[in-house]
């Protein structure tokens, strides 16, 4: 590969990972900032007030117009599920780059 072309190709890396790297910065400080909330849903689901709740909306007490998802048997359970998966992932990745170095 001729020097220019290596600059330009390191640049275009470089302009990439940057980019990268922004996004990834701001994607983590809002999982942080939600993690205290995330665990009080979490606390919730399949509690003795989410199972209240639940069967309250189950014999038509609730609103009708009230948002609910919450309530759904798998809306949660997914969600703490892909964040046990995001979790491992990022796990992997931080192991992979401590052991391969830069």
């Amino acid at each position: 590969m001729k020097q220019i072309d290596r600059i330009k190709k390191m640049e275009s890396i470089y302009d990439g990972s940057r980019k990268a790297l922004d996004v990834m910065l701001e994607a983590l400080e809002e999982y942080e900032k939600v993690q205290k909330d995330f665990r009080k849903l979490c606390d919730y689901y399949g509690s003795s007030l989410w199972m209240k709740d639940y069967e309250d909306d189950e014999a038509g007490k609730l609103p009708s117009d009230l948002k609910r998802g919450v309530l759904s048997e798998d809306l949660v359970y997914d969600l703490i599920r892909e964040d046990r998966n995001l979790n491992a992932r990022m796990l992997k990745i931080i192991s992979d780059r401590f052991t391969e170095g830069y």
